[in-house]
């Protein structure tokens, strides 16, 4: 009984903390004390982190992540993924899902998560964290379009090629632990055959779509299919979230009574806030989280690995959006760290440009497609093209918040490496480039 006791006290607190950003009256605050603007920049930030990114990206990535240690069995991660599986497949399958995905440095971590725990490879898996975010396919054509087709093709080229070779250094590195855990896992029993895999593809590729469709941005012009799909987009979330449903029901035991509640919330909050579409959406969530809860065994399972991710991830994520402002403000706003002293330090191609471009990449944070109108105002202020991709291939891969999650999961050690890997190798690649090209 004491330990429901504790996880309620943690969701209350969790819930509270969420509400209380999410609303925080900074501008209220700031009229009153006269806050230093580091300071402002950093509540700022933190709130719109709450409201642009945890319900639409982090929530239903933490119900994928839970998914993956529950539906998915670990034979087929290890199978596909896992230190012994054959390489060529084992990166490809990790970059090709990665880049689908097309989300942020921190929503991409519960997925990481999910995927390390229940037996990748550290190679593989590493490669996934680092396409998820970096081969994003509307952000490389929004650079090609905004910043020029030469920068988009070495940003496109760059990342994929970086995926494969951090996921590769990072499993010669570590080889004999990786060792150690493929001969562990080895001698673990075969898990029996569980439900048809193509109705787990079909029950990830809904849950991965309402991620997706949740998530789509405005385009820079509104013409193409990329604005049809945005003008469509709370449509084709409603549909995927249909279909999870009916998988729930069709092959994972949940009754239509249970059904039921979640889909009256969702209806009536939709005709309610039509305009507001975060509102049925929010519904939705606490619809499928209650009917998680009061299902049977295996939906009870996946609620609590959801939760468990949750509970480690989101406060660190909190302390590293607002340190991130604190430091670097937001775009176009002033922190610690004044932007004049970047676009100072980045000119030119010289190798401390390129490391400094690569290194402030990684410590901001860059929500999906807010790299780029940040790397045209810097390139409009004397920014040198090595640079520029220096700050692409390293900027949305990393960030300050994603490096504290990452610590949590596989380590100090492991992290360093991975860190320094992804901020060489694109100060690197930026020295190159900006040397082609002049």
């Amino acid at each position: 009984m004491s330990f429901w006791r504790l996880e309620w006290k943690i969701g209350a607190l969790l819930v509270g903390g969420f509400l209380i950003t999410y609303l925080f009256p900074v501008e209220a605050l700031n009229e009153l004390l006269a806050l230093p603007d580091p300071f402002v920049e950093s509540l700022a930030l933190a709130r719109w982190y709450a409201r642009e990114h945890v319900l639409l990206c982090l929530i239903p990535a933490f119900f994928i992540a839970g998914a993956i240690g529950v539906f998915v069995s670990q034979g087929a991660v290890t199978k596909y993924l896992g230190p012994r599986a054959n390489k060529a497949l084992a990166y490809g399958v990790a970059s090709v899902s990665g880049s689908v995905l097309a989300v942020c440095s921190c929503t991409v971590l519960p997925l990481f998560a999910g995927i390390y725990k229940r037996g990748a490879g550290l190679g593989p898996a590493a490669a996934f964290l680092y396409s998820g975010p970096a081969i994003n396919v509307l952000a490389i054509i929004l650079t090609a379009r905004v910043l020029g087709v030469e920068i988009g093709v070495a940003r496109a080229v760059g990342a994929a090629v970086f995926a494969v070779v951090v996921g590769v250094a990072m499993h010669l590195i570590f080889r004999k632990e990786e060792l150690a855990k493929a001969d562990a896992q080895a001698g673990l029993p075969e898990e029996p055959a569980g439900r048809p895999l193509w109705q787990t593809a079909v029950f990830f590729g809904a849950m991965i779509a309402v991620l997706v469709f949740a998530n789509w941005g405005a385009p820079a012009e509104p013409v193409g299919v990329w604005h049809v799909i945005y003008t469509a987009k709370w449509w084709l979330t409603g549909v995927a979230a249909l279909v999870v449903a009916a998988v729930l029901l069709l092959w994972y035991g949940v009754s239509w009574r249970g059904m039921m509640w979640p889909g009256v919330a969702v209806a009536g909050t939709s005709a309610a806030f039509s305009s507001h579409p975060s509102v049925p959406f929010t519904a939705g969530v606490v619809g499928l989280s209650v009917l998680a809860t009061n299902g049977n065994d295996e939906t009870r399972e996946w609620f609590s690995s959801s939760w468990t991710f949750a509970k480690q991830i989101l406060p660190l994520l909190l302390v590293g959006v607002l340190v991130a402002g604190l430091l670097l403000g937001r775009p176009g706003e002033e922190g610690l760290i004044p932007s004049a002293w970047i676009s100072a330090a980045v000119g030119g191609n010289s190798v401390f440009a390129n490391l400094f471009a690569s290194v402030a990449g990684a410590l901001m944070y860059f929500a999906t497609l807010t790299e780029v109108p940040i790397l045209e105002g810097l390139l409009g202020n004397g920014m040198g093209k090595g640079p520029a991709l220096a700050l692409l291939l390293a900027g949305p891969a990393l960030s300050l918040p994603n490096m504290l999650v990452i610590r949590s999961i596989m380590g100090t050690r492991k992290t360093l490496v991975f860190v320094g890997l992804t901020v060489l190798m694109a100060a690197t690649t930026g020295l190159v480039y900006g040397t082609l090209a002049g």
